[in-house]
């Protein structure tokens, strides 16, 4: 930790305001039963989303909150690779009617998903209480996801099939988090096209970075990378995880990357039509989380061993995303990291510095650039301030706590010498 510190202590600052922020939403947990476990489970199962929901407004949060574990228990039935499909399918395809029901729940997921599911009366007696508006558009998309799911279960072959998949289970996230906006009288209906491509963009970098955890998956593999892609460089997908296959699985991980990069330009044009300040900062933040892990993983074999981006970067990001400014200058600064790693030799190498360009002409016809600080990728650039009160607190630490020894091996010598008297 403190290694990681002396790297990048632009860090500090911003990991203690995430520190205090985790801790006032944790107060901020309603008093009602059913409103506390869907808080408290929010935390839970996803934290960083816990902490990205306390922008909105309280009516809002709630509905997102609700829309949230609402997917998150449909997305755990989908998940669980021990049910039949002969069970799991219309579960999935009905799951819209049960968030109506305060008796259904099932047996499926682990953990914290497995407590969501068997109380999820709990969160269908919270779904209730809510505007007939939030009502309608989250049993719309739970209908369509559900469906979806249902008809998406085997290995995804084509580019087609993939984007098909990330439409389903985040694609329609989108569209639903534009239709509780609306519905909240905060902001003009968003276009399909743009909802889809914010969802897109944040599933295929999450698939890109969970693939060790994905292919690990006991009992049965979880295969989201279609095999278009993947099957030009290996000939089972799980052989990219093996070091013989290093370059291979670097390649075929760069290709991904491009992939996912094609829906940065619809996310910045989404996010630049947001009028309310906290729904832009709710969804500015997990976008520029994506881009900044897209050029962590780009051309990077840790990828197959198990990689994920820093905390104090996820902090800073998190503390510093107030305007679209800061989101022009943020996917410029990553975009700009993801260049720097491009190996000409790389058979993708031309398709991603073509999309970096893409990226960047927006980010640069913004007019934004020149008036930001560049807080994203500066964090190996030394703060000899901060690094002396941080050797300055760090010596007074070392000095009372070696105080206290003294002082403690003093008595337990006097102690010991009168037991002896």
């Amino acid at each position: 930790m403190l290694g990681a510190i002396l790297k990048h202590p632009d860090d500090v600052v911003p990991l203690l305001k995430l520190k205090v922020a985790a801790k006032r939403a944790e107060k901020q947990i309603p008093p009602e039963p059913h409103w506390a476990f869907c808080y408290t489970m929010l935390h839970k199962v996803s934290r960083s989303f816990a902490l990205v929901i306390q922008q909105l407004g309280p009516e809002l949060r709630d509905a997102v909150c609700i829309f949230y574990l609402v997917l998150r228990a449909l997305d755990t039935v989908e998940d669980d690779t021990s049910i039949p499909t002969d069970v799991k399918v219309p579960i999935l395809i009905a799951f819209h009617q049960h968030v109506y029901d305060r008796d259904w729940h099932f047996a499926c997921g682990t953990n914290h998903y497995k407590v969501l599911i068997d109380e999820f009366h709990q969160v269908s007696t919270a779904f209730l209480e809510l505007g007939r508006g939030y009502q309608q558009a989250i049993e719309d998309i739970t209908m369509r996801m559900g469906a979806g799911m249902a008809n998406i279960l085997d290995l995804v072959e084509t580019v087609d099939d993939y984007d098909e998949y990330c439409h389903y289970v985040a694609g329609l996230v989108g569209l639903g988090l534009s239709k509780l906006f609306h519905a909240a009288k905060l902001e003009d209906l968003a276009s399909g096209e743009l909802s889809n491509s914010m969802g897109l963009f944040l599933q295929k970098t999450n698939l890109i970075l969970d693939y060790l955890e994905d292919i690990n998956e006991i009992p049965k593999s979880r295969m989201f990378w279609p095999r278009e892609i993947w099957s030009k460089y290996v000939n089972k997908l799980e052989e990219l995880k093996y070091d013989e296959n290093s370059a291979k699985a670097v390649e075929c991980l760069n290709d991904m990357v491009t992939n996912a990069l094609l829906h940065a330009e619809d996310c910045l044009q989404y996010m630049s039509n947001l009028r309310d300040s906290a729904i832009f900062r709710f969804c500015a933040i997990p976008q520029i989380m994506a881009i900044g892990t897209l050029a962590l993983c780009y051309n990077n074999v840790q990828v197959f061993r198990g990689v994920k981006m820093r905390r104090g970067l996820t902090a800073k990001v998190i503390d510093r995303t107030k305007s679209m400014s800061d989101v022009y200058g943020a996917f410029f600064d990553f975009s700009s990291m993801l260049k720097a790693k491009v190996d000409k030799n790389d058979p993708n190498a031309t398709r991603i510095l073509s999309r970096i360009e893409a990226i960047q002409k927006v980010c640069r016809d913004s007019g934004t650039l020149n008036k930001r600080r560049s807080y994203i990728v500066d964090g190996s650039k030394s703060n000899s301030a901060l690094i002396f009160i941080l050797f300055s607190i760090l010596s007074v630490i070392i000095a009372y706590v070696l105080s206290n020894r003294k002082i403690n091996f003093c008595k337990h010598i006097n102690s010991a010498t009168s037991y002896k008297v």
